[in-house]
């Protein structure tokens, strides 16, 4: 069933959403050369505990890190660990979500570690321009198919991998609510979008093929041909005005 949020409980949304925003552009600043995931991660649940809040994904079905950090051909749910030191080159994916008095946001931003190839920075910005394009059909009145649609039809010219194993998702007080949100979808088909409904837009994209797969550790998910893959991710409030960004980094 999809819940249709009140103002006072998208504001509050918005309050955990503005700690995960502001944990990513944290993150970002310290994803330099040498440092670990694992120290990223610390820094992270430290500071989302600081702002009396909780890092949602630490012990969600076992996961051991506050974030899910994954480099490189890392698509999604890389584990946090002090083996992984980032170096000059390489991106880096963070995606988090913050539990603010009952509350969720959700987020996710690929960084570059350094100087990247243009290669990839075009990846990124590709990816973030698809995540905008699939905010921007986030409109009363359009279907989920229509958001999909708008994030697979911008990056169709750069040939570019869109994972579709993975998807978008409602949110609210549980991390996944319906309805899926997927990155790819055939227009005016799906679940009609209504004021009220809070969604995470996030497109997965790989500069290579869409095929995924996950490692032994049972939760890392990269690339089957070890290509770069990118990701970003907002949660959004539909309003009667257009969409709300509630996880906007300043």
């Amino acid at each position: 069933m999809i819940i249709l949020r009140s103002a006072r409980e998208i504001e509050r949304i918005a309050a955990a959403g503005k700690i995960a925003a502001q944990t990513l552009q944290l993150l970002a600043s310290k994803a330099v050369p040498g440092i670990s995931t694992w120290e990223l991660d610390q820094i992270a649940e430290e500071y989302i505990v600081q702002q009396g809040a909780i890092p949602e994904c630490k012990g969600y079905y076992g996961f051991p890190g506050s974030v899910c950090i994954s480099v490189n051909e890392g698509v999604v749910h890389g584990i946090p660990s002090k083996r992984v030191i980032l170096k000059e080159g390489d991106i880096v994916s963070l995606d988090l979500v913050v539990t603010k008095d009952g509350f969720m946001g959700d987020t996710a931003m690929t960084v570059p570690v350094g100087e990247i190839s243009p290669k990839t920075q075009q990846l990124l910005d590709v990816t973030q321009g698809a995540l905008a394009a699939g905010i921007a059909a986030a409109v009363v009145g359009n279907h989920v198919g229509d958001i999909g649609h708008a994030v697979s039809a911008f990056v169709e010219p750069y040939h570019y991998g869109v994972v579709k194993e993975y998807v978008g998702h409602g949110i609210g007080t549980e991390m996944h609510a319906e309805p899926e949100v997927p990155n790819y979808g055939t227009p005016h088909t799906g679940d009609r979008l209504e004021a009220g409904m809070i969604l995470c837009i996030e497109p997965m994209i790989n500069l290579g093929t869409a095929q995924v797969r996950t490692l032994k550790d049972g939760w890392t998910v990269v690339t089957k041909d070890r290509k770069p893959s990118a990701h970003f991710e907002h949660t959004i409030a539909i309003t009667d005005d257009g969409p709300r960004i509630l996880t906007e980094r300043s």
